[in-house]
């Protein structure tokens, strides 16, 4: 059961992109021109979803894939172009329909379920492999950890996720967002311990894999991979 931070966070989540973000991301998420701090966001997510396709099999013919917060389905197609049947999930039902919208007629599209929800519904049933990009950085670390726990539990392989690692450099970043705050501005990113993360799912009886790291810019984001078969 979701405790009630998360519940609260996620609520604050799917406000923000459907009614204050929405434009923006479509933009980021598409290859229109964008100012130079957004270009090397969109640069490092590029980068990081290329690494966590890297850790998926070439041949994903038989195996179901939930991307948890799908956002606008870029990587959903990737791996569906690779034979995976997916659920690709996202709290905001706006970046869902925009989702939808992108893959119509793209290869694999046909084995894309794309739903609005929270990513965490046991109703969604079994995977062979969780992608969670860039969808547990607003959360608090003990509701990450069990998310991360929660769908660990409901996957034959792998759950690989990204957080927002504890720098120097993100911590200058994030101190200086309160400074100058903006309207627009997304829910609090939440930066996290690789140390404590490791350290609580290791202690929890999960098996920790590859992990890579990608600072570009203003995007500053860790890759983890749980093994759960």
């Amino acid at each position: 059961m979701a405790s009630a931070t998360y519940e609260q966070r996620r609520g604050q989540i799917e406000t923000y992109f459907d009614r204050t973000a929405m434009a923006a991301w479509a933009a980021l998420t598409s290859t229109a021109p964008v100012s130079g701090i957004r270009a090397t966001v969109r640069a490092g997510r590029d980068q990081m979803r290329n690494n966590l396709l890297s850790w998926l099999p070439a041949d994903m013919h038989g195996m179901r894939l939930l991307d948890a917060g799908c956002g606008t389905g870029a990587l959903s197609l990737a791996v569906a172009a690779r034979g995976a049947q997916v659920v690709a999930i996202d709290l905001s039902p706006q970046l869902v329909t925009l989702a939808a919208e992108r893959a119509a007629g793209q290869p694999g599209a046909a084995r894309i379920t794309f739903r609005s929800g929270d990513m965490l519904d046991p109703a969604l049933g079994r995977f062979d492999a969780v992608v969670m990009m860039d969808s547990i950085i607003h959360y608090r670390a003990a509701d990450a950890l069990a998310a991360i726990e929660q769908l660990s539990a409901r996957t034959n392989r792998a759950v690989l996720f990204t957080f927002a690692p504890r720098t120097l450099l993100l911590g200058t970043m994030l101190g200086m967002g309160k400074i100058f705050p903006r309207g627009d501005r997304s829910p609090a990113i939440e930066p996290q311990s690789e140390r404590h993360l490791r350290r609580h799912l290791s202690g929890a009886g999960q098996k920790i894999g590859r992990t890579a790291r990608v600072s570009s810019g203003f995007y500053i984001s860790q890759a983890m991979e749980v093994i759960t078969c």
